[in-house]
């Protein structure tokens, strides 16, 4: 058994690429290897900014020798009238680099057919390792470059390629790179060493001061904030995207802590984290209780301990110079007003074939006045959403806001409280854009969750009337993330508000009221609504199933979805599912167009069930007015009794046409109602699987 490394050196990759990368590389590899028929021990990774390196343990000397039966044509179409072979069995044979005198047959399904046994020897894997450059050319990547005069597309410049078959170079070549048994340690610490085994890789670059494996980059960091939190009274709150961010931009991670002038505490503590953590990848330090900012912060070099004081007043001056900049924009935002800053909005364009800003805001204030009608809140509630509405987006043109895109909301939600808004009307705007992620928080207020669908559903009312809809992974105005949002805030406030409606009221404030665009969207949102539900572990056929017609009230659909699993996997509810679908099914052949005609019900049976429909329909009826699915279920199983003494005493494809049609008719009508609750016959039953 020997061992293969491949490590690829490149200029600083971005750090949001290295994740990612390494995860391609490894399963590429583990394809390649499976491609290749080679068995191996396991496969190691590795990552930094500089590097990406996968290392193969006991990989096999050669391929295993495959020994395969291959099956051919049928007798009869291998040999002709004169018992002779034809060219399809010749033709078959030479493919497999046999002869017609290899031939034998069996009989498979009642049938003869020709085969060959075919064995393929395997190659040596030095032989095959030059192929490996295939693990590197598919990797894939969001952003890519070219450099100098080279075709070869990568997100930064190679310029080394590692790969060794034990202490064998493997040859290859990747943008004009040719590999070696040479790699590099740290930047500035380290220098070119030689690999001289696959195995040695890791020990030898850590003498180079790289720590090749992330993990153990990441382990010292938070170790190194733990010795800093054992030394002093500080909590260093470590959030994992910014863990992970640090990791993949050091080879060598030292942990060190610098500070910064109070007076800078006067700034809020939203402006002081975003600075550190955002634009220096610092993190923020709080007192052990977590009840305040302190004026320090913790940074991670790329390097050892020496000379870590010039490090750390280099880190300070740039922190300083940012703080300062805040405080100035802080300052001078608040020499204007509200009034000033949602001026200038008329001249901040929000996508060019839509509006501006202003005209934004004007539509979030029509359909949030939609939204509180529905919802007919008090008369201070509609208020204050309506204020809030109009002024939700004035910090986009703050100078602060414009230095830290980040604080969109939040800086609205500080300023308006300077300006004397109401405080309801302050923190609605902070919360009218979440959820920041698809699983992010939402607003709590009555007044927030409102201006929050309001905007999202008007973005996506604009843009799908100028023609901006989202295709496969690409979604640039993030309209997926924001209808996610919309059906989320439905179902934490249990608001009995038809989806369908809203979109209505959206389109119409671009004019925007054709069925067709209007489809689009509930279609566009069904999508959403189905990938919410199944995520909360309702099985998909259920799902369809109940969003099959409309998405209505929202939470009355996961209601329905909720209580159709349970009943798809009871035994209990076989004989009413069976009922309900044999009439699901007959009622296919009826015209829809035609009512019951009760003068054309013939048995006891049939008009029976006829007043029974009636009945339950009613009943069915109230129980969805109410939003109750238990109620609207019990009228459906209701219907099982005399749905089965009406298939057991009739015959629905009757002799005389009238009855026939009659008959259907009544089977669409009670279909009908059945599709009102939910499309069950979408459901792969438990007891049918």
């Amino acid at each position: 058994m020997s061992d293969v490394l491949l490590e690829i050196g490149i200029e600083e990759l971005p750090a949001r690429f290295i994740d990612d990368a390494e995860q391609q590389l490894e399963a590429n590899t583990y394809h390649w290897l499976k491609e290749q028929n080679l068995d191996y021990g396991s496969i190691q990774t590795f990552s930094t900014p500089r590097r990406l390196a996968v290392l193969i343990y006991s990989i096999a000397k050669e391929q295993k020798t495959i020994e395969e039966e291959v099956r051919g044509p049928q007798l009869h179409i291998a040999k002709d009238e004169n018992d002779s072979w034809t060219k399809a069995a010749i033709g078959f044979t030479k493919g497999q680099d046999k002869t017609v005198d290899d031939i034998y047959t069996k009989t498979e399904n009642g049938k003869e057919y020709i085969y060959v046994n075919k064995i393929t020897e395997g190659k040596n894997t030095e032989d095959l390792l030059p192929a490996l450059k295939n693990v590197i050319d598919q990797l894939q990547f969001s952003q890519t470059m070219r450099w100098a005069d080279i075709s070869y597309r990568f997100p930064r410049p190679i310029r080394w390629v590692t790969a060794l078959y034990d202490e064998t170079v493997i040859p290859f070549e990747v943008a004009d790179v040719k590999t070696s048994n040479i790699s590099y340690g740290h930047r500035f610490l380290g220098e070119e060493l030689i690999i001289t085994a696959p195995s040695d890789y890791e020990a030898l670059l850590e003498k180079q001061y790289v720590i090749a494996d992330p993990q153990k980059r990441e382990a010292m960091i938070v170790q190194g904030i733990h010795d800093i939190e054992a030394k002093t009274p500080f909590h260093i709150e470590v959030e994992q995207d910014l863990l992970e961010e640090v990791r993949n931009l050091v080879e060598f991670p030292t942990v060190f802590y610098g500070e910064f002038e109070r007076d800078f505490l006067k700034l809020p503590e939203e402006v002081l984290i975003t600075s550190m953590k955002e634009h220096q990848r610092y993190f923020p330090v709080f007192n052990k209780e977590q009840d305040a900012l302190l004026a320090f912060f913790v940074s991670v070099r790329n390097g050892d301990n020496k000379r870590l004081d010039n490090v750390i007043r280099g880190n300070e001056r740039v922190l300083r110079a940012r703080l300062k900049d805040a405080v100035f924009f802080y300052e001078e935002d608040q020499q204007q007003s509200i009034e000033f800053y949602n001026d200038k909005l008329k001249n901040v364009v929000f996508q060019e074939k839509i509006g501006t800003i202003y005209e934004k805001t004007m539509h979030i204030k029509d359909i949030a006045n939609d939204i509180l009608d529905i919802l007919e809140v008090d008369k201070e509630t509609k208020q204050t959403a309506i204020r809030t509405s109009e002024i939700c987006k004035f910090d986009l043109v703050t100078n602060m806001v414009n230095e830290f895109t980040e604080l969109q909301g939040i800086m609205g939600e500080k300023y308006a409280r300077i300006f004397g808004e109401d405080q309801q009307v302050a923190t609605a705007i902070r919360e009218h854009y979440l959820p920041l992620q698809a699983n992010g928080k939402l607003p709590e207020t009555v007044e927030g969750s409102v201006v929050s669908m309001a905007d999202k559903l008007d973005t996506i009312a604009g843009c799908f009337s100028v023609g901006l809809i989202p295709s496969g992974s690409q979604d640039p105005h993030g309209l997926r993330r924001q209808a996610t949002g919309v059906l989320r805030i439905l179902l934490a406030n249990n608001w009995k508000i038809k989806l369908e409606l809203l979109i209505e009221k959206a389109c119409a404030v671009y004019g925007a009221t054709d069925e067709s665009t209007i489809e689009m969207i509930v279609q566009f949102f069904r999508d959403r609504a189905t990938y919410l539900l199944t995520d909360e572990k309702l099985e998909v056929d259920v799902v369809r199933a109940v969003l099959n017609k409309d998405i209505d009230v929202f939470h009355y659909k996961r209601d329905k979805a909720l209580l159709l699993t349970d009943k798809k996997h009871s035994e209990n509810f076989k004989p009413y599912q069976e009922a309900l679908i044999r009439v699901m099914n007959i009622a296919q052949k009826a015209d829809p167009n035609q009512s019951v005609q009760a003068n054309l019900l013939q048995s006891d049976s049939e008009i029976a069930l006829f007043d029974k429909y009636k009945e339950n329909h009613a009943i069915l009826k109230n129980a969805e007015s109410c939003y109750n699915a238990e109620a609207a279920l019990r009228a459906l199983e209701d219907m099982k009794e005399s749905i089965n003494a009406f298939f057991d005493h009739n015959m629905v494809m009757a002799e005389d046409e009238q009855v026939k049609q009659n008959r259907l008719s009544l089977m669409h009508h009670i279909s009908t109602m059945i599709k009102e609750f939910a499309d069950i016959s979408l459901i792969e039953w438990k007891q049918h699987q």
